[in-house]
């Protein structure tokens, strides 16, 4: 089977190695945005295109003649659209799916290859772990044993937009207003690789939060 692999993030970088040393088809790596090429693709004629992690828009002629999978961190059809772990943490979601599914011209909106159970807790390098773990091995079980894609549930769909970095600032009225678990999630889920939380201080100064924990009062 011939596989072409496209990402640039380090956790769907492994688990594209990770299906190249360990399992024996043909791959194409394309591992960075300046890497794609849409016409090294269609050359190479694969079985599946894994767009693991990709925010680019796809062309159209890549979906219409390849069987292209995107995963997607939730429990597909809910939390379609960008930035998916954030707008579940935020809202205090813990349990959540890793989804694999083939896309078509919509925003998440494919039929469903694989999904498994994430789990949300801890930081977001241990979350990010595994969706790495999780999205190889329900990998693995699609390129040896086939597929048979299950249509979402459209009428459960929700569609949240990707976040941007000046939401990623703590205001003085979610100090005031949030609770501490809001606000802890809020720092967890916004460490590396994405725009880290902060404070603007009265000298309009950043103060950037790396870690956080709470107590209970006493």
């Amino acid at each position: 089977m011939r596989i072409a692999c496209v990402g640039y993030r380090d956790w769907s970088i492994n688990i594209y190695k990770n299906l190249q040393m360990n399992t024996d088809h043909q791959f194409l790596m394309q591992l960075s945005k300046e890497d794609f090429s849409k016409n090294e693709i269609e050359e190479f004629d694969p079985d599946f295109v894994l767009f693991y992690g990709w925010s680019d828009i796809i062309s159209s002629n890549l979906i219409d003649n390849f069987q292209c999978l995107m995963l997607h961190p939730s429990p597909l059809p809910k939390y379609r659209g960008g930035s998916p772990l954030q707008n579940q943490i935020i809202r205090g979601e813990l349990d959540s799916a890793v989804s694999i599914f083939l896309m078509d011209d919509g925003i998440d909106t494919g039929p469903i290859a694989k999904q498994a159970y994430l789990s949300l807790k801890g930081s977001i390098e241990e979350i990010f772990s595994r969706i790495e773990l999780i999205g190889y091995e329900l990998t693995k079980e699609i390129l040896s044993d086939g597929v048979q894609f299950v249509v979402q549930k459209h009428e459960q769909a929700t569609l949240f937009n990707r976040r941007k970095p000046h939401e990623s600032e703590i205001t003085l009225d979610e100090l005031q207003s949030k609770s501490a678990e809001y606000l802890e999630n809020k720092i967890r889920m916004l460490q590396g690789p994405y725009p880290k939380p902060y404070i603007t201080t009265c000298n309009k100064t950043r103060l950037y939060i790396h870690e956080v924990s709470t107590t209970e009062k006493d």
